[in-house]
């Protein structure tokens, strides 16, 4: 099952686009020769076809005073147009007195403005002859306040002969207000409790009172809150799991906007797990683990499980309960403290209860950077029926194979790490806990480097690729001794008595229910083995032993146990 991660980009309205308002302004359309379409007042005109500035026809004025206007509707107050025309003045003419605009901005039909000076010709109110080239005239204005109409006329002067073509009146693109969140996007999962919402605003003056208006907000349905700056909204003790923000743009009054400029989005908040972390999953059977405070669930699917009962791989003991998966679901995630340097471990107890009939190689563990990267990945690689080998990789494809086969039904001790200063890939293979990292039992350089490590993923990936299993007692550190060590109660077996406990005479006894040899080993409280005997009468000498706390694991014909010695 190929899976991706998502992205969802933020919320945002969009912006009007400008428009050509004045009609027929290339004068192509004609009810006869004297009368172009959709102009009113007309005089003196005459369709040209051979100076023309584009197209096929143009407008001749000659005679006397020439008009031809056009009232342009629809205009909104405070926006801008471009006013723009070609005209060509035949030599002779053009002293300044032979053409211009007249024009006005209206309100129904009351005249607000009458030619303005923004709106006159270049040489202050006429145009200029440029000898007897055709000339480009254009203008950007706003319209006043209650204006709805503008009205557009072009005279010509005297016996003076001016070719008029391309008329436009043009509304600009009105850059309208918008507003966005830009983190968290949609369906992000985030690190909490604290949280910065950051935004986007265009083109819209946030204030308070001073500007075009303010921001509301709410979180998760709660009470409004004003904001009147763009800085990002910083959101305080929030709990795990999904959160909303909803905004909206008002204006000073908090009215919302004649055209609502609204944004929202919803992220998942995670905690954020300081290390060294142990989990020895320690809620109630049947629940799943994307549930949990610690725990984030990526993708969808069927959940990892909570599993009643603990697994045991001595002298490490599990002491609540464990988790079981297999085949495709939820990728479960604990987050934990970035990490940039030295190396980061993970270790668990893992008991493959079955293979599929027809299993493959897949990766069921991940050590994953803060940009997603699956850096360190540990592999199940079936080899029988009932058996298996423990791989590593760097990448998607398995690299490196255990030599030893394990098998199907038994706990085994698992560790693998990514060493970032080395930029390497280890892994062991039941190890001794604690003491001194041994050397691994599967190490492969990666090409990655810079790496920020963040997060422990669980993978479910296929039913080939992903057998039955159950994982115990997880632990992420920075170190050796804090990821191999147990710190729970290890099992009693009654098997096994040991006196005297706490001891000073430099022997104990262990008894047991039969009287073959008892293979007793002997670890510090750091993990490091510092005795090894095998007994047959009961007595083990302990006397090189100094004053502490020890553990003993005991192995008689299969039985195994671990028991807490006292040396005083």
């Amino acid at each position: 099952m190929k899976k991706l991660y998502f992205l969802l980009t933020l919320f945002i309205t969009t912006l009007s686009f400008g428009q050509e308002l004045l009609v027929n302004g290339d004068f192509e359309s004609w009810t006869d020769t004297t009368t172009p379409e959709n102009y009113e007042l007309i005089q003196s005109v005459e369709q040209e076809a051979t100076e023309v500035h584009t197209g096929t026809y143009a407008v001749k004025h000659t005679g006397g005073t020439s008009k031809l206007s056009q009232t342009v509707t629809g205009v909104t107050a405070g926006t801008s147009y471009t006013l723009s025309l070609w005209y060509k003045i035949d030599a002779g003419f053009g002293d300044g007195t032979d053409a211009r605009i007249w024009s006005y901005w209206k309100a129904g039909s009351s005249n607000i403005t009458a030619n303005a000076d923004e709106l006159r010709g270049p040489n202050n109110a006429y145009f200029d002859a440029n000898g007897n080239a055709w000339t480009e005239y254009t203008v950007t204005l706003t319209a006043p306040a209650t204006a709805d109409t503008f009205y557009f006329e072009v005279r010509t002067y005297g016996s003076a002969v001016v070719y008029w073509d391309d008329f436009s009146f043009f509304q600009e693109a009105t850059a309208v207000p918008t507003l966005g969140v830009t983190s968290p996007n949609n369906g992000d999962n985030v690190a909490g409790p604290d949280v910065n919402v950051d935004l986007s605003v265009q083109n819209f003056i946030v204030a308070n009172g001073t500007g075009d208006g303010h921001i509301h907000y709410t979180v998760d349905g709660g009470s409004v809150v004003m904001k009147y700056d763009t800085d990002p909204i910083m959101l305080t003790g929030l709990t795990t799991g999904e959160h909303t923000i909803n905004l909206e743009l008002v204006d000073n009054s908090h009215a919302p906007l004649t055209t609502p400029v609204i944004a929202s989005t919803t992220f998942n908040v995670y905690e954020v797990q300081s290390l060294p972390f142990t989990e020895n999953f320690d809620y109630t059977a049947t629940e799943t683990l994307g549930s949990q405070t610690a725990w984030t669930n990526y993708f969808s699917g069927d959940d990892v499980l909570i599993e009643s009962g603990s697994l045991s791989f001595p002298p490490l003991a599990g002491t609540a309960n464990s988790i079981s998966f297999d085949g495709s679901g939820t990728d479960p995630v604990v987050d934990f403290t970035p990490t940039t340097s030295g190396s980061i471990y993970a270790s668990f107890m893992l008991n493959i209860t079955a293979l599929d009939a027809a299993a493959t190689d897949g990766y069921f563990a991940v050590l994953r950077t803060d940009s997603g990267s699956y850096e360190s990945r540990l592999w199940i690689s079936p080899t029988g029926a009932s058996t298996y080998k423990i791989g590593i990789s760097n990448g998607a494809a398995l690299t490196q194979i255990s030599a030893t086969d394990l098998n199907v039904g038994d706990t085994n001790f698992i560790v693998f790490n990514y060493d970032i200063d080395n930029n390497m890939v280890n892994a062991w293979v039941n190890p001794i806990p604690g003491g001194i990292e041994p050397t691994a039992d599967l190490s492969e350089a990666s090409t990655s480097t810079a790496n920020t490590f963040s997060q422990f993923l669980i993978r479910q990936d296929s039913a080939t690729e992903t057998p039955f299993m159950i994982m115990d007692e997880l632990k992420i550190a920075t170190t050796w001794n804090d990821a191999t060590l147990s710190t729970k109660t290890f099992e009693v077996v009654e098997n096994f008595n040991i006196y005297p406990n706490p001891t000073n005479t430099g022997t104990v006894t262990i008894t047991t229910k039969n009287n073959t040899t008892i293979a007793v080993t002997v670890f510090n409280v750091l993990g490091k083995q510092v005795l090894s005997q095998t007994i047959q009468n009961n007595s083990l000498d302990v006397s090189n032993l100094t004053t502490g706390v020890y553990i003993l694991k005991l192995n008689q014909e299969g039985t195994i146990s671990t028991k807490r010695l006292v040396v005083q």
